[in-house]
């Protein structure tokens, strides 16, 4: 008997439920009496602004979420072009300047660390054409400024590479930091590797170095044409070699035009992207009297040539005498893990292709040299967790970059206080802390929390 009355009070349940869902589905305009009408228009006013605020706390992201926020970004972008002409509000921690007044990367000195530089976005598409990291693009957007923080650990590793070329009159016997022609910068996300070797690459173009920069390493694994040349075994990707060339020649082509080949072996000529095999040559003839740029234009302009050209160059790159050469690699770790081409094993089944058996990556993916390299993991392209000892690097040439101290947070804070990020009447010593402390000092975290402190 309790069996059966429990079993029909289940049911009558049941069907109440479901006239409920029945009743908010069908009846959108009564959705203020049924429950699941918050459900329903969530998603749509998550991303309003709350009438209390200033609009202007709103950052560029939100733009999206609906004309209350463009009209909250438009009025933020009005107020920061007022406060320029204020430089009291250029304040950083304990009344020190926000902005520092070095006008360069090679100037800066311990005693600007913890303050911002200011760039201008045309300078920075001049020296890095190749593309700008993500993290400093967004960055830029929600700061509404293009000025980066000054790190110690920055200038920590452009000395590195300064005493490289000109090292110190005395030696420092064993006590001064170790001079590497070789580093990897590894830490955890978000930390600005990318962003700092940027910089450093800027910096070593404003010296007048020669810099071979791949800012995005993992195209170098992924889309585009690829086949198994059979002399070599390895699998060449000539798309990804064209669009190399294009873009090394885009900063270095005055420095190149300067620059003679010294290897005139013939390049040995591959599939071509779209259009196969040549039927009449299978190398190509390098004359004396060649120079670098001839070189890679050859290799932009026959597809056929591109991954031969792009091999040559990184052994001629290694000849050069007349001014310092850098190889900077960013998601350099995609280049130790499996790549995102396979190869037809059977009917059925293909088998995955490692990095290291792409033609290009093995050119340049080794540190055993006496070449000036920097390499930056970039654990956000999600390639896996990597062993400790690397094939083809330095034991000693891993360096661990840190997130934010507590000081750069401080920083950091009053920075995007300045730049209308944080309500003013909202931002304290406890709150930017706390907000610290929650993201443990994740810049990319601490700028998407920064418009929320109360």
């Amino acid at each position: 008997m309790l069996r059966s009355t429990l079993r029909a009070a289940a049911t009558r349940s049941r069907t109440h439920s479901l006239e409920l869902r029945n009743t908010a589905i069908s009846s959108p305009s009564s959705s203020s009496e049924s429950p699941y009408s918050t459900l329903i228009k969530a998603p749509h006013d998550k991303f309003k602004l709350d009438a209390n605020k200033p609009p202007n706390v709103a950052p560029t992201s939100w733009a999206t979420g609906g004309g209350d926020a463009v009209s909250g970004v438009q009025e933020r972008e009005r107020l920061l072009k007022a406060d320029e002409n204020k430089p009291s509000l250029d304040v950083g921690p304990n009344g020190r300047p926000l902005f520092t007044a070095i006008p360069s990367l090679s100037q800066l000195t311990r005693e600007d660390t913890c303050s911002y530089l200011k760039f201008t976005r045309q300078g920075l598409d001049a020296v890095l054409p190749e593309g700008l990291p993500e993290g400093m693009v967004k960055e830029f957007e929600d700061s509404m400024r293009t000025a980066l923080l000054v790190r110690q650990n920055f200038l920590e590793l452009r000395d590195n590479f300064r005493r490289v070329i000109d090292p110190p009159i005395r030696p420092s016997n064993g006590k001064g930091p170790k001079v590497r022609k070789q580093i990897v910068l590894d830490g955890p996300v978000s930390c600005g590797k990318s962003i700092a070797l940027a910089m450093l690459v800027q910096w070593a173009r404003e010296e007048g170095w020669l810099v071979f920069y791949v800012p995005r390493g993992r195209q170098w694994t992924h889309g585009g044409f690829f086949y198994k040349h059979p002399e070599t075994g390895l699998w060449d990707t000539p798309v990804q070699a064209e669009h190399v060339l294009k873009d090394f020649v885009k900063y270095n082509e005055s420095y190149l035009k300067q620059l003679p080949c010294q290897i005139f072996d013939p390049i040995p000529l591959g599939e071509g992207a779209g259009v196969g095999w040549l039927k009449d040559a299978d190398s190509l003839a390098i004359p004396e009297g060649t120079n670098l740029y001839e070189l890679v234009k050859t290799g932009i302009d026959q597809t056929h040539a591109a991954v031969g050209v792009v091999v040559r160059l990184r052994k001629e790159l290694s000849l050069v005498k007349d001014m310092p050469v850098l190889f900077a690699i960013d998601q350099y770790n995609n280049w130790f893990t499996f790549s995102a081409y396979e190869e037809p094993v059977s009917l059925h089944s293909c088998r995955p292709i490692h990095a290291r058996e792409l033609t290009m990556v093995k050119a340049f993916r080794s540190m055993m040299h006496n070449d000036m390299m920097v390499g930056a993991f970039s654990h956000s392209t999600a390639v896996g967790k990597l062993r400790k000892d690397l094939p083809d690097v330095p034991a000693d040439a891993r360096v661990m970059f840190p997130r934010y101290s507590l000081n750069e947070a401080e920083a950091v804070c009053h920075y995007y206080l300045r730049q209308r990020l944080i309500r003013r009447e909202a931002f304290s010593e406890e709150n930017w802390k706390r907000m610290y402390f929650l993201s443990n000092g994740n810049g990319s975290e601490i700028r998407g929390l920064a418009p929320f402190m109360r």
